[in-house]
């Protein structure tokens, strides 16, 4: 004889109605609970939650994670201004750099030193001005200024400025801005306090106070212009005595620039 399993068809329900038949269980169970009875189980039976049990106490691992490491100071913290400033190993005294930043961006400068801060002091090198002009001219168009080494490219070319002295007080403090609140004369003082009783409606009141703005203006002080001076005669003395002195000329004169086609990363400088 031969035996045949009974088959057993299973029972399918639908989502909705799977839905519609827990969401009642649900509100049924919510009324049997403020009544202090037990819950009826949905569709499937949910197993008993367990109870976690407390872990054991036990004696600690490590001791890391409990005692932090303290780093003894052996040293004192220096300040920002008393640290060591590194300058890259191709900025010479009298390397050409390019400026890539600034209202002089683009031009050709010549290194001097380095000053205490890390700036790298720079000058223009070349093109003539005429003595009727006023202010610190230099060469190239560049006066005396501190540039950060990151805003500059240096270039193969050199200058020998061995026998080139820069005069001693330039230095950070050389630079400093000047405050034109601090330096007022008695004439513009008084001039000051009139302004501040003038009426902005009328307009040659308005035409005053724009003259007095004017007259406030930063102006280059006389050693400025004497230490541009020298500084512009040693220098164009160690362009002349350059073999290429030429080709020198031509190469400070022109402008830096990109093409289409120019990668600055396969350039050497």
């Amino acid at each position: 004889m031969t035996l045949v399993k009974s088959v057993v068809k299973r029972k399918r329900v639908s989502a909705k109605r799977q839905y519609h038949h827990l969401k009642f269980i649900a509100k049924v169970n919510k009324q049997r609970k403020k009544e202090g009875k037990d819950p009826l189980p949905g569709l499937r039976t949910p197993k008993p939650e367990k109870l976690a049990e407390k872990p054991k106490a036990r004696f600690p691992c490590s001791y890391v994670r409990q005692q932090e490491k303290r780093k003894l100071r052996l040293r004192k913290t220096k300040c920002f201004s008393q640290h060591v400033r590194k300058i890259r190993s191709n900025i010479q005294p009298g390397t050409i750099l390019i400026l890539l930043a600034g209202p002089h961006k683009g031009k050709r400068v010549v290194f001097l030193k380095a000053l205490k801060s890390g700036l790298l002091l720079v000058t223009g090198g070349l093109r003539h001005v005429c003595n009727y002009r006023p202010g610190p001219f230099k060469y190239n168009g560049v006066p005396l200024r501190r540039v950060d080494q990151c805003y500059v490219i240096a270039t193969s070319t050199r200058i020998n400025i061995s026998e080139f002295e820069v005069p001693k007080h330039i230095d950070d403090e050389y630079f400093r801005r000047v405050d034109l609140k601090e330096h007022k004369t008695e004439a513009e003082k008084l001039f000051s306090t009139e302004i501040k009783n003038l009426n902005v409606d009328n307009i040659l009141d308005v035409r005053l106070i724009k003259n007095f703005l004017l007259f406030q203006k930063y102006t280059v002080s006389d050693t400025r212009k004497e230490d541009q001076k020298i500084v512009d005669k040693q220098i164009r003395a160690s362009i002349k005595s350059h073999p290429d002195s030429k080709i020198l000329h031509a190469y400070l004169r022109s402008l830096f620039s990109l093409g289409k086609r120019d990668y600055p990363h396969k350039m050497i400088f």
